[in-house]
């Protein structure tokens, strides 16, 4: 079962959640953190949250990130450090602890939350395939994409924003992405289209192309898992090594069939197996 809320972040902006409550005592909470073009509804956060509550007595914050669903915005104004204070509003509000799992982008943010001593209470973090990118090899975003998406979300050119994010800053060949504009999926991206900025800027000064420093990843104090997929794109899984090579406290499981876009039944049993271990119940 799932009951909506709302919580007003430091500066002002509603953040809007869904709340999925286990059938018996909680065994902890957990904040679900979405990644580009998510959103609380997109069927595959509602199904992870509906099976860490049902399968693993979590009780499961599933949130829109600021510039998606019936959360807020604050348009032109795209800070990390905003959405890390919506973190703590969520925490704050679920009673002051919980652990994070962030998916992509979201994973980076989960990281970059537990390590800013902005918010108390974070026990431990899932990173699903932060996409870190550690070396020139593959895609390298170019260096003046906040300028042209800043532009083009302005303008609010929502296919050309989607376009640009999916080519340019993910990386995803053009051809594919000129497929998906003729599928239903293309409507439900676009309507996130104005968020892509935030993600950007969660992302930007690790998608260079330049090893992780561990220096700055040493606030994180908590334990964190970090899951890759066998069959993801080896950027993705090269990101993923990375991560847990640079954490302080980290270990790494690949899943052998999981791609980024993920079978949830593959992936929520290591996460909630690993949410729940030695984590005191509560009523």
């Amino acid at each position: 079962m799932s009951i909506t809320h709302t919580v007003t972040s430091a500066d002002g902006t509603t953040i809007a959640y869904d709340r999925h409550a286990p059938t018996g005592d909680s065994r902890g909470t957990v904040v679900l953190v979405g990644g580009a073009f998510s959103y609380r509804k997109f069927p595959k956060m509602v199904e992870l949250a509906e099976m860490l509550a049902g399968s693993y007595g979590l009780t499961v914050v599933n949130y829109d990130r600021r510039g998606r669903g019936d959360s807020g915005d604050t348009p032109g104004r795209y800070n990390p450090a905003q959405e890390v204070d919506d973190l703590a509003a969520l925490v704050a509000a679920e009673g002051g602890s919980a652990a994070l799992f962030g998916w992509s982008s979201g994973a980076v943010l989960a990281l970059r939350a537990a390590g800013s001593g902005q918010v108390p209470g974070i026990s431990r973090v899932v990173a699903f395939e932060p996409p870190f990118v550690v070396d020139r090899t593959r895609h390298v975003p170019p260096s003046d994409l906040a300028a042209t998406l800043h532009g083009l979300v302005a303008a609010d050119r929502r296919s050309q924003t989607v376009r640009y994010f999916m080519t340019k800053a993910i990386g995803i060949p053009a051809p594919f992405v000129s497929l998906m504009r003729i599928t239903p999926m293309w409507s439900k991206l676009t309507a996130v289209a104005g968020s892509t900025p935030h993600d950007w800027a969660v992302m930007a000064e690790h998608m260079r192309g330049e090893p992780l420093d561990p220096a700055d990843w040493a606030g994180v104090q908590v334990p964190v898992l970090v899951l890759s997929g066998g069959r993801s794109d080896a950027l993705l899984r090269t990101a993923a090594r990375a991560a847990t090579a640079a954490l302080p406290d980290a270990r790494h499981t690949e899943i052998p069939k999981l791609s980024h876009n993920p079978n949830v039944r593959l992936l929520a049993p290591p996460a909630g197996e690993f949410l729940t271990t030695h984590v005191a119940p509560t009523t």
